[in-house]
């Protein structure tokens, strides 16, 4: 077995404080989404922004749960 891949592919119970760490995460990449919405114009490239936007929250949240 691979700790690794035992780790990546199991659920991680939020430990206390970590609920407050995620939405203090998620708080502030809503500021810079609202930013990124009223200052670059609809096009490809808003919308991958937004999209890895999501993603590094995603993986923010998942280096705090499995670390």
């Amino acid at each position: 077995m691979d700790p690794q891949i035992e780790n990546n592919f199991k659920y991680h119970a939020p430990k206390p404080g970590q609920p407050e760490i995620y939405q203090e995460i998620r708080e502030k990449a809503k500021e810079l989404a609202y930013l990124i919405d009223e200052l670059a114009p609809n096009s490809r490239e808003k919308s991958l922004a937004m999209t890895n936007l999501e993603q590094s929250v995603f993986w923010a949240n998942a280096a705090i749960a499995r670390n």
